[in-house]
């Protein structure tokens, strides 16, 4: 008898060839490309607005309490309101990045698409947080830049401004990522921004400082980690601040690590996306 000799190849040799489909990458620059798009496509919206919200605070309050106040003895009162602005720009666009983005996928029901592909909760993680902190950054530049035709702002120390910049963005992304996990419709989102974000950003020290408060409210302004993020912020500026800027780059880097870590752990869980 003719011995038919098969043709089929052991797996041990088929592996080699298939093994380098399967590790082609990673798909954290994918992620993060499609979250920078999502945002950049509708700068519009997402960059033109807040710049524009930012310069109505501006043009109302400086003309109400430009010459009437001087904060920290020698500060006029439209230069200090500046970097509150920019902060309270970037902190809230930074939220409002993976929130919105995770409540459309999970409504519209295209969330799986992000599962499916082998993604890491790390990679997820980072590919939002990353993005989320750019748009923050690019409506923080684009208020800056509008800001100077309307007043000469001096920067003391630039790495203290971009270090508070990135840590504060870093946080509200955080946040949103967690917001976007827990919210199932938009109610449950805009309630965790109107009850949480919102409240901790405007009574964090945009508009004043916390030493013209009485003293009780110093006391409960301590409390809210925003102020430091504000402070910190705005001692890159002008060299002064209401609390040590040492202090305050403490409490943000520890607050930021922490909600890293608890928002690490619910990517890894599939908090409410695998479950």
């Amino acid at each position: 008898m003719t011995q038919i000799q098969s043709t089929d190849t052991p797996r041990a040799e088929q592996a080699p060839r298939i093994q380098p489909q399967l590790d082609a990458g990673s798909g954290f620059p994918t992620l993060l490309k499609k979250e920078m798009t999502r945002f950049w496509k509708v700068a519009f919206q997402t960059i033109a607005a807040p710049v524009l919200t930012a310069l109505l605070y501006l043009l109302v309050f400086s003309h109400v309490l430009e010459g009437r106040v001087n904060v920290y003895g020698q500060i006029p009162y439209t230069q200090f309101l500046i970097p509150g602005l920019i902060m309270m720009g970037m902190l809230q666009n930074a939220f409002a990045n993976p929130s919105s983005s995770l409540i459309q996928s999970r409504i519209t029901g295209n969330l799986v698409f992000m599962l499916l592909p082998p993604l890491s909760h790390r990679e997820i993680f980072s590919a939002y947080v990353l993005a989320s902190v750019l748009r923050g950054l690019c409506v923080g530049a684009g208020v800056w830049l509008v800001a100077l035709f309307f007043v000469r702002l001096p920067v003391a120390n630039p790495l203290w401004v971009l270090g508070f910049a990135v840590l504060s963005c870093g946080i509200m992304a955080t946040l949103g990522l967690i917001a976007g996990l827990w919210s199932e419709k938009f109610d449950q989102l805009a309630a965790f921004q109107n009850f949480l974000i919102l409240p901790a950003t405007f009574l964090s020290g945009v508009f004043y400082s916390i030493h013209s408060l009485p003293e009780f409210w110093q006391q409960v302004s301590r409390w809210n980690p925003v102020f430091y993020t504000i402070d910190g912020f705005r001692y890159g500026f002008f060299a002064v601040s209401d609390v040590s800027p040492w202090h305050s780059l403490a409490i943000v880097a520890a607050v930021f690590g922490l909600l890293c870590l608890f928002t690490l752990r619910l990517l890894a869980n599939g908090y409410k996306l695998r479950n």
